[in-house]
């Protein structure tokens, strides 16, 4: 066993002695008051030989009580975002701990170079969007995409608010008043993916394994909306290789949202994108597109992002071109164009995190694969995306595998063509089809 690498874009980040394996939260949230009272059980096991293990929990949640395997351990702190504990005794590597937390407090979102991401309070509900460095805002984890593990999440909230998180539904149980909802998320899953809304909201059917959870003023707009999602997961499940998970959830907010956010299973996306009139529909193809890239293969340091956006808009260009829309050359050479006239200052395969969700990266990142294509042919270049989904499901994946992967399904060498399109800051010249 190995410990997940540290990445120099989140620095610190995850704590090497331990490989979490499994968290089971319970929670109880109280809406009027965004008043949460939690208890984390983290299941891992000891990476290398190790007296002190620590876990990411924002400082304004309060720990109250700590257990190693059941026991008090030596000495904890929390003191900014860390909780450091001190063993009774060094553990050997290959050693199975649970770490048990209990805490209380009223979360909110972490602020940092992302601005502010995770926990954050809606106009009657709540909202977790903690790409990249969120989950800590309300539990306690290894924020690091790197390190994945199983879920099960016990939530408690008041009657007349849905609950939705990642996995299947369970359970729904009611008692004075309040609902308890528990979900099980079976395959891997990477921390900043772990989502919680709550909300005042209908459940709809928007196709075989397909739901929409929306405010009831929009039901009718959001049915439309997403109304072609089963025809885009055909194309993508021909294109891109079979689903990879059971079922897919989009949540609606009743606010308006800056932008639509994935997490695995579901995505979300604000009133503003549920038009009636199909207007973000490249944005529900692009957040569907990440349940294959991000969420199933989930890059292991964020210096690789470009293998998630960058597939993601290109799920949108292949998606216009199969519904009717322009063609993805067509898309391709806009791209091309428009990114020209831009500052050829960033180098998508390292961007570096101030830059790591610039527009440039999801443009250029697509275009790396269109010269791909290109390069290699339609039947070629589609075989290796199947290839790359399928050998490396719900793992963590890198740049380097994505090229070694390539030459091996094409027989091509196919370093030299996404070299300058990844490593070179000076945009290169597009070879039209």
């Amino acid at each position: 066993m190995t410990s997940a690498a540290a990445d120099p874009y989140l620095p610190g980040r995850p704590d090497g002695d331990l490989d979490i394996d499994r968290y089971e939260l319970e929670l109880d949230y109280r809406v009027a008051t965004n008043r949460l009272e939690g208890r984390a059980q983290v299941y891992a096991t000891a990476v290398r030989s190790t007296l002190r293990v620590s876990l990411e929990l924002q400082h304004r949640l309060r720990v109250s009580q700590v257990f190693v395997d059941g026991y008090r351990p030596d000495r904890w702190t929390h003191r900014g975002d860390l909780l450091v504990l001190k063993l009774k005794h060094e553990v050997a590597p290959g050693t199975s701990l649970v770490v048990d937390v209990r805490y209380s407090g009223q979360p909110g979102p972490v602020r940092g170079p992302w601005g502010a991401v995770g926990w954050e309070e809606l106009s009657d509900g709540v909202i977790v969007a903690g790409q990249p460095d969120g989950a800590p805002s309300w539990f306690p984890c290894h924020d690091s995409p790197a390190d994945k593990a199983t879920y099960r999440f016990t939530v408690t909230a008041e009657a007349g608010y849905e609950v939705v998180t990642n996995g299947h539904l369970v359970s729904r149980s009611a008692r004075a008043g309040r609902i308890r909802w528990q979900y099980e998320q079976p395959e891997p899953m990477a921390a900043y993916l772990a989502t919680l809304q709550v909300g005042r909201y209908l459940r709809i059917a928007t196709g075989p394994r397909e739901e929409a959870v929306v405010p009831p003023r929009l039901r009718a707009a959001a049915a439309y909306d997403l109304g072609r999602q089963t025809e885009m997961i055909a194309l993508f499940e021909n294109l891109f290789g079979p689903y990879p998970f059971a079922a897919y959830t989009v949540v609606v907010t009743d606010d308006d949202l800056e932008i639509p956010l994935e997490a695995q299973g579901l995505s979300v996306f604000g009133a503003n994108h549920m038009d009636g009139r199909r207007g973000s529909e490249r944005l529900v193809a692009h957040e569907l597109a990440h349940q294959w890239f991000g969420n199933s293969l989930t890059v292991g340091l964020w210096r690789d992002i470009w293998l998630h956006e960058g597939f993601a808009c290109y799920a949108e260009w292949l998606w216009s071109e199969a519904s009717g829309g322009r063609s993805a050359a067509e898309h391709a050479r806009a791209a091309h164009t428009r990114l020209a006239g831009l500052p050829q200052d960033l180098v998508i395969g390292d961007p570096g995190p101030d830059s790591m969700f610039d527009d440039r990266l999801y443009k250029r990142g697509a275009l790396t694969l269109d010269a791909l294509r290109v390069s290699l042919g339609d039947e070629a270049f589609f075989e290796v995306l199947r290839t790359w989904t399928s050998r490396y499901r719900h793992g963590t994946v890198s740049t380097e595998e994505f090229v070694v992967c390539a030459e091996l399904v094409s027989g091509r060498p196919v370093a030299a063509v996404l070299h300058p399109w990844l490593y070179e800051r000076r945009l290169p010249v597009w070879a039209a089809r």
